[in-house]
């Protein structure tokens, strides 16, 4: 069997009530489209029902915001927070970046080889130490100072940038800027980052020498939206590895950087596929 050439993606969550999938269903066949992928949550704590379906819309009868409109009265009627895309779209991905470049490097060669399918529209920096690689992939290159006077005009000038590329995704690939409130509420939902730490736990900076100090025998990573509240927003991925008392602490960022690239790029695949629901402080993720 083909693999069908051109789908959507449905993301629904909303109050949980008897009559959604069915609903859903009949207007998948309605508009001649056949579920490929369905994946269902009903969240007993909150009432709240959460839903991903990959559809086969290469018989569809009309074009996708025709899609849109014809859902719009099913969402509606079952209040929904929902979202359908095209899966061929390829979501324009700005990538942050201070010193520390494994995380970049990684996210790099993935889209080079085309194991993850996105747009990378540009490489921002505080410093210049990734501008020959960046621009060896045939990216463009910026370079933010940050000086502690004027990070304020900094982040303007980064917000300048994010809108002039257009971009869809914000990823702190080990960023090591704390972004103002103002523009964690710009982009809700769309700036991912990579703490080198498994959250909650070591929060902030140096978390590899605060778990050294504790003795920690698993460092971890973790993927998460940002919010204003510092290391506190919706996460998306963690995993960790695990160490004992005779690692450095250098021996435990080594093996951290391997976790941070995996749980990154998987926390990125996830958001890039439309898996990720957020609700509240929580995320359902159809992985």
């Amino acid at each position: 069997m083909k693999e069908p050439s051109h789908r959507f993606v449905l993301t629904v969550h909303c109050p949980d009530r008897v009559g959604i999938v069915a609903a859903v269903a009949g207007f998948h066949a309605s508009k001649g489209c056949s579920i490929l992928r369905a994946d269902h949550h009903s969240d007993f704590e909150t009432g709240r029902f959460f839903m991903r379906q990959e559809i086969d819309a290469a018989t569809h009868r009309e074009e996708l915001q025709a899609m849109r409109e014809a859902f719009a009265p099913i969402a509606e009627r079952f209040n929904m927070a929902w979202r359908l895309s095209d899966v061929s779209h390829r979501k324009r991905v700005a990538i942050l970046v201070s010193k520390h470049d494994h995380c970049l490097n990684d996210l790099l060669y993935r889209w080079r080889s085309g194991d993850m399918a996105f747009d990378p529209v540009a490489v921002i920096s505080n410093h210049e130490d990734a501008r020959s690689f960046v621009t060896w992939h045939g990216l463009p290159f910026h370079h933010v100072p940050m000086a502690t006077e004027q990070k304020d005009e900094a982040f303007h000038a980064i917000d300048d940038l994010l809108t002039s590329v257009r971009a869809e995704v914000v990823v702190l690939a080990r960023f090591m800027q704390i972004l103002p409130p103002w523009m964690c509420d710009k982009y809700p939902g769309r700036i991912l980052n990579i703490h080198h730490s498994f959250l909650p736990s070591f929060v902030g900076a140096r978390p590899y020498h605060q778990a050294h100090e504790r003795g920690v025998k698993f460092v971890g990573a973790t993927c998460h939206y940002v919010t204003s509240d510092l290391d506190e927003g919706p996460i998306i991925e963690q995993d960790a590895m695990r160490t004992n008392h005779a690692h450095t602490v250098r021996e435990l960022i080594r093996c951290g950087r391997d976790v941070e690239t995996s749980v990154l790029s998987r926390g990125l695949r996830y958001h890039l596929e439309d898996r990720v629901l957020i609700q509240g402080r929580k995320t359902v993720v159809f992985a």
